[in-house]
C-alpha cells in the first residue's frame, strides 16, 4: 500500500508504513502542519500479507458474493474467500458453535495465523472455525483482479465496513442453511479493525451472532469523542516510562532530521546512515518510516518475543530505549535513532539495507477507507508527545483525499451508521454479549470502550505499572488511564480500601474483579489475547483469556436454553 502522508490520510487498528525489503502492503495516513509530513498511524494490514506459513488445518473455500447488498441493480458478482475447519465440530445436531473471526484489512490467512485463541478454544467448544475474508483484501477481489477494483473511485465505492459485514451476514447465513445448521449459534471475533468489525456486526446483526470479543477495537476514535492526541500521547508514555533519555533523545531527533536533510548533501548521507537501499528522495519519507516503527512497537509491546509483525525480543521498547541509550558518549541524535530503531527493523541482523517505499499503485484499500468513511482525527501535543507537535487539520486531509481518490470523506458517517456519541446508553440500551479487550500499553485503547457498559457488555483491560486512583466517597473511585487522559469510575465491593494517589495494579484488579468492572494487571498490547496460548504467557493473560472463555460459554449456554424455551411452548 502507499503511504499517505500527514498531508495525506488517517489511521492503522489503524502510518504509512515503510517496510523491510521483504515485507508487504498495508493501510493509512494524515495530514499535518509545520513544513514536514507526518503519517497517521494505522492498523496491521500491512502484514497481512503473505502468510508465514499454515499453522492451523482448514480448507480455503470460495463464496460468490453481491458487489452491493443495497442495492437490486444487476452488479458483477465476486469471489469472497473464506477458510473453514469443522475439525472439532460436532455439527448441527448437536448445534456446535461457530466461531467466526471477522476478517481486517489484508490477508486472511495472516490473521488466521496470529489468532490462536479461537484455534485453541474449538475442541473446548466443539466450534466451526470460520475466518472470512474482507473484500477488496487478499484475494477477495472485485471485478476479477486488484488492478480493476483498485482502478478508480467508482470501482472502489463498494469497498465499505457496511458492505462488509453484509457479506459476513450472508455467508455464514447460507452456510448454515447448506450444512442444516441454523440452530448453530455463532461468536464473533476480532481484532483492530476487525474487532471494530465484530462489535459492530453483533449490533447490527443480532440475529446472526450471539456475541463478539471486539479485542483491541477503537470504535470511540471518531470525530471529537476522544481526544485527537490521544494515540500519539500512550505510544510516547510507553517510551518515557522505559527511559527518559530516550524519550528526549526521539523527541529531539525530528528537529535534527529535517537541519540534516536541508543540508547539500544531506540525504546522501541520511541515506548512509540509515543504510537505506535506495537514494532517499525526501527528508518525509524518512520521517514516517521513524514514526511507524515507534508506533507499532507500542502496539506489539509484549511481554514475550514475537514475530506478529516483525522478530521482537520481548518487551521491545525497552530493548529499543536500551540500545539508544547505551551509546557511547558522544554518539550523535540520529546515530542513537539508528541504534534504537534497528531493534524493530533488523532485529535478526539478517537485513542488509532498508526498503522505504510501499506499493507502488498508490491505491492500497485502506487509504480508501480512510478517506471515505474510517475518518479518525490525529493530533500530536506539545508537552506529551515525543512526536513533533500538530494539530488535526481536516481541510488538508480533505484536499489529499480529493487529490489521490476523488473523493470527500464523511467523517460523521461511522457515528452515524454504527453510533459512538453517548456510546454508553447505546450499548446499555441496544448492545448484549460484547467483550470490549484491550492493553492499556496499545496506543488505540485510548479509542476504545475501557470500563463496563452492562453486566453483558464488559470491558477487559490490561496494563502494567501503577494506576492513579481518585476517591469519590469511601466505595467510590475513578481509575486513570497511564498513559492518557482516560478515566474510569468504578464502585467498589466492601472490604476493598486501595489507596488514594498511585496504587498498584493488583490492588484495583481484586477492587474490580468481583464487580466485573475492570482487568488491569500485566503487560496489554496490541490484540495479546487473541494470540496463541505459550508458556511464556504471564499470569494475568492466562486470567483474561479464562474470563474470556467463561463469558462465551456463558453465551452460547445462555442460548441453547432460551432456545429450547421457545421451542417448549
Amino acid at each position: 500500500m502507499t503511504k499517505l502522508t500527514l498531508t495525506s490520510l488517517l489511521l492503522l487498528l489503524p502510518l504509512i508504513f515503510i517496510v523491510l525489503t521483504s515485507a508487504p502492503p498495508t493501510i493509512a495516513s494524515e495530514a499535518a502542519t509545520k513544513g514536514y509530513s507526518k503519517s497517521i498511524p494505522r492498523f496491521l494490514g500491512k502484514f497481512a500479507y503473505p502468510n508465514r506459513g499454515k499453522p492451523f488445518q482448514y480448507e480455503t473455500r470460495y463464496f460468490e458474493q453481491r458487489l452491493d447488498h443495497f442495492s437490486i441493480a444487476d452488479l458483477p458478482k465476486f469471489r469472497q474467500r473464506y477458510l473453514i475447519s469443522t475439525r472439532h465440530w460436532t455439527g448441527p445436531d448437536r448445534m456446535g458453535p461457530i466461531f467466526l473471526y471477522c476478517g481486517n484489512e489484508g490477508d486472511i490467512e495472516w490473521f488466521a495465523a496470529n489468532t490462536g485463541f479461537v484455534w485453541d478454544m474449538a475442541p473446548r467448544f466443539g466450534a466451526m472455525v470460520l475466518f472470512p475474508e474482507h473484500r477488496y483484501y487478499g484475494e477477495s477481489m472485485p471485478y476479477g483482479s486488484r488492478d480493476k477494483a483498485y482502478a478508480n473511485a467508482a470501482s472502489l465505492s463498494y469497498l465499505t465496513a457496511e458492505q462488509a459485514l453484509a457479506d459476513f451476514a450472508v455467508l455464514v447465513t447460507n452456510l448454515k442453511r447448506n450444512l442444516s445448521a441454523e440452530g448453530c449459534p455463532v461468536v464473533l471475533f476480532g481484532g483492530s479493525y476487525g474487532g471494530m468489525l465484530a462489535a459492530w456486526m453483533r449490533l447490527k446483526y443480532p440475529h446472526i451472532a450471539i456475541g463478539a470479543l471486539a479485542s483491541s477495537a477503537p470504535i470511540l476514535q471518531f470525530e471529537d469523542i476522544v481526544p485527537p492526541e490521544t494515540f500519539y500521547d500512550i505510544v510516547s508514555n510507553n517510551f518515557k516510562r522505559e527511559s527518559i533519555s530516550c524519550f528526549d533523545t526521539i523527541k529531539k531527533s525530528w528537529d535534527v532530521l529535517i537541519s540534516e536533510g536541508q543540508k547539500n548533501d544531506g540525504l546522501k548521507q541520511l541515506t548512509k546512515a540509515f543504510r537505506l537501499c535506495r537514494d532517499l528522495k525526501r527528508t518525509e519519507d524518512l520521517y514516517d518510516w521513524l514514526d511507524s516503527a515507534y508506533s507499532f512497537l507500542a502496539m506489539v509491546n509484549y511481554p514475550y518475543p514475537s514475530d506478529f509483525l516483525m522478530p521482537l525480543p520481548g518487551h521491545p521498547i525497552k530493548e529499543v530505549c536500551r540500545k539508544m541509550d547505551s551509546c557511547p558518549e558522544g554518539t550523535s541524535v540520529l546515530e542513537r535513532i539508528f541504534e534504537g530503531v534497528s531493534v524493530y527493523y533488523n532485529y535478526t541482523g539478517k537485513v542488509e539495507c532498508f526498503q522505504l517505499d510501499d506499493d507502488p499503485h498508490g491505491m492500497d484499500g485502506w487509504n480508501w477507507q480512510a478517506c471515505t468513511e474510517m475518518v479518525m482525527p490525529m493530533a500530536s501535543s506539545r508537552e506529551s508527545s515525543m512526536f513533533p507537535t500538530y494539530d488535526y487539520n481536516y481541510s488538508s486531509f480533505q484536499e489529499e483525499c480529493w487529490k489521490d481518490f476523488s473523493v470527500k470523506p464523511r467523517p460523521t458517517w461511522i457515528t452515524t451508521e454504527f453510533g459512538g456519541h453517548e456510546f454508553k446508553t447505546t450499548l446499555k440500551v441496544f448492545g448484549s454479549n460484547i467483550i470490549f479487550s484491550n492493553g492499556l500499553l496499545d496506543p488505540w485503547s485510548g479509542g476504545s470502550v475501557l470500563q463496563n457498559i452492562s453486566e453483558t457488555v464488559v470491558a477487559l483491560v490490561t496494563e502494567e505499572g501503577n494506576a492513579l486512583i481518585i476517591f469519590h466517597s469511601e466505595q467510590t473511585i475513578t481509575v486513570v488511564h497511564p498513559y492518557s487522559s482516560t478515566s474510569i469510575m468504578l464502585d467498589l465491593p466492601s472490604g476493598i480500601h486501595p489507596q488514594a494517589g498511585r496504587t498498584p495494579c493488583n490492588i484495583v484488579l481484586n477492587a474490580v474483579n468481583s464487580k466485573r468492572s475492570l482487568h488491569v494487571n500485566g503487560f496489554g498490547a496490541h490484540h495479546i489475547d487473541l494470540r496463541s496460548s505459550t508458556a511464556e504467557d504471564p499470569d494475568w493473560l492466562v486470567e483474561q483469556r479464562a474470563f474470556e472463555v467463561k463469558l462465551i460459554k456463558g453465551w452460547i449456554e445462555d442460548y441453547h436454553q432460551k432456545r429450547n424455551s421457545v421451542f417448549s411452548i
